[in-house]
C-alpha cells in the first residue's frame, strides 16, 4: 500500500460523491419548474442510497471480479474474500471499491435530467438497478476490469483509452437518457424557463469541484499524471464554458448564466475520456471545440429529431463523451479502431439493452405519471411536500 496514493484517492472518492450529492441535484433541480424541484432531488437521493448497496452486492464483482472477458463473475458479491488488508494495485481494495461505487452512482444519476417532470418514482428507482447492474456494470468490465475492449482484448495490444468514463459514464448514460426520453414522449409544458438558474449555477460548479476527483482520481495514484489530469479538467471546462457564451451571443444576441454553465459540463464530459492522454493545448481544442458542439447538437435533439431530452443529458453528456473518446486517436494517443470500434459495441448495446429493460419494467410500475400528477407537479402529487411556501 502507498499512503500518498491512498489519502489521494480517499479524497477524490469524497470528491467524486459530492459531483451527484449535492451537484448534480442541484444543477438539474434548478433547471425544472418549481413544482418539481424535490422529486429530482429525491431522484438523485435515492439514486445514491440504491446504487451503493446493489455495487456492494453485485456491481463491483461484475465489474472487477475475475470472471473473464464479458464479465467479472460472482467471486467478489458482498465485497467476498476482501478485507483492510487487501491491495488493488497500491490501494487498499476497499477503497478502490468505494471509488468506482461514487462512478456507479452518477451514471444512472446522469439520467435523470431527460426523463425529469414526468417520471414514475418506481420506474427510475427499478430502471435504474437493472440498467446499472446490467448496463454500466459489465460495460464497466469491459474497459476498466481487463474486459475484450481493454488492452489485450479484441483490439490487441493497444485497447480503447477511456481514462475516466466517455464511453463508460456518459455514451451509456446519454443513450439511455434518449432511450427513455423517446419512450415517454414530451412533457404537457416543455416552454417553462428554469425555475432557479442561481441553483443550476451553483450545481455546476460543484460538479467542476467534484470532477478532479472523477479525472484526477482515476489516476490511481498520487502523482504526475493526477496533476495533469486535474490541470486539463479545468482547462477544458473554462475554455468550453466560454465558447458556449459566445456562441450563444452569436445567435441569439445574449449569453446567459444558464448557457455558461452547461457549457462547463459540456467541457467536463468531453475531457473525461481523454484527461490522462493529452495535455493543457489539447484540453484548450477539446473545450473549445465542445462548447459550440454540445451547444448545436442541443438544438438538433430539440427542435430538429423533436426529442424532449428535458435537461440535454444526450447533447451534453453523451456527445461531449463521444467526442472526447474520438480526439484521443485525433491527437494519437489511441488506436482508430479501438476508439470507434468501442464507442459502436457500447453505444449498440446500451441502446438495445436500454430498450428492453425500460419495457420490462413499465411492465411491471407505470412510466410515466397521469396528466393531473404531471400537471400539478411531482413534489406534491408524488412526494407529499413542497419546495417552496408560496403561501408566506
Amino acid at each position: 500500500m502507498n499512503g500518498a496514493d491512498t489519502a489521494w484517492i480517499i479524497v477524490a472518492t469524497a470528491l467524486v460523491l459530492f459531483m451527484t450529492l449535492p451537484g448534480l441535484a442541484l444543477f438539474y433541480g434548478g433547471l425544472v419548474r418549481a413544482r418539481n424541484v424535490l422529486s429530482v432531488f429525491m431522484h438523485c437521493y435515492a439514486i445514491a442510497c440504491l446504487m451503493s448497496v446493489l455495487w456492494f452486492a453485485l456491481g463491483y464483482s461484475v465489474a472487477f471480479g475475475d470472471g473473464g472477458a464479458l464479465w467479472g463473475g460472482l467471486g467478489k458479491l458482498f465485497l467476498n474474500g476482501i478485507t483492510a488488508d487487501t491491495l488493488s494495485g497500491t490501494l487498499p481494495e476497499v477503497l478502490f471499491f468505494a471509488f468506482q461505487m461514487t462512478f456507479a452512482i452518477i451514471t444512472p444519476a446522469l439520467i435523470v435530467g431527460a426523463y425529469v417532470e414526468r417520471i414514475g418514482f418506481g420506474f427510475v428507482l427499478l430502471f435504474s438497478a437493472l440498467w446499472m447492474l446490467i448496463v454500466y456494470a459489465p460495460v464497466t468490465h469491459w474497459i476498466w476490469g481487463g474486459g475484450f475492449l481493454a488492452d489485450g482484448g479484441i483490439f490487441g495490444d493497444t485497447g480503447v483509452k477511456d481514462f475516466a468514463g466517455g464511453i463508460v459514464v456518459h455514451e451509456t448514460a446519454g443513450i439511455a437518457a434518449l432511450v427513455l426520453a423517446v419512450m415517454l414522449g414530451a412533457r404537457r409544458n416543455k416552454t417553462t424557463p428554469p425555475h432557479n438558474p442561481g441553483y443550476v449555477m451553483i450545481g455546476a460548479a460543484m460538479l467542476w469541484v467534484g470532477w478532479f476527483g472523477f479525472n484526477g482520481g482515476s489516476q490511481l495514484a498520487a502523482d504526475g499524471g493526477a496533476a495533469m489530469a486535474l490541470t486539463v479538467t479545468h482547462i477544458s471546462a473554462a475554455t468550453a464554458s466560454l465558447t458556449w457564451a459566445l456562441w450563444e451571443r452569436i445567435k441569439y444576441g445574449k449569453a446567459s448564466l444558464v448557457g455558461l454553465v452547461t457549457g462547463t459540463i459540456a467541457g467536463l464530459a468531453s475531457i473525461t475520456p481523454a484527461s490522462g492522454f493529452v495535455g493543457p493545448v489539447e484540453a484548450l481544442i477539446i473545450g473549445a471545440i465542445a462548447g459550440v458542439l454540445c451547444q448545436e447538437m442541443v438544438n438538433v435533439i430539440r427542435n430538429k429529431l423533436d426529442i424532449d431530452d428535458t435537461l440535454d443529458v444526450f447533447a451534453v453528456h453523451g456527445v461531449g463523451g463521444i467526442f472526447g473518446t474520438i480526439m484521443i486517436a485525433v491527437f494519437g494517443a489511441g488506436s482508430w479502431a479501438a476508439q470507434l470500434g468501442s464507442l459502436a459495441i457500447v453505444g449498440a448495446f446500451t441502446l438495445v439493452a436500454s430498450v428492453i429493460i425500460a419495457k420490462l419494467v413499465a411492465m411491471i410500475t407505470p412510466l410515466r405519471v397521469d396528466a393531473e400528477t404531471e400537471t400539478n407537479g411531482l413534489d406534491l402529487s408524488v412526494h407529499g411536500e413542497r419546495a417552496y411556501d408560496h403561501r408566506s
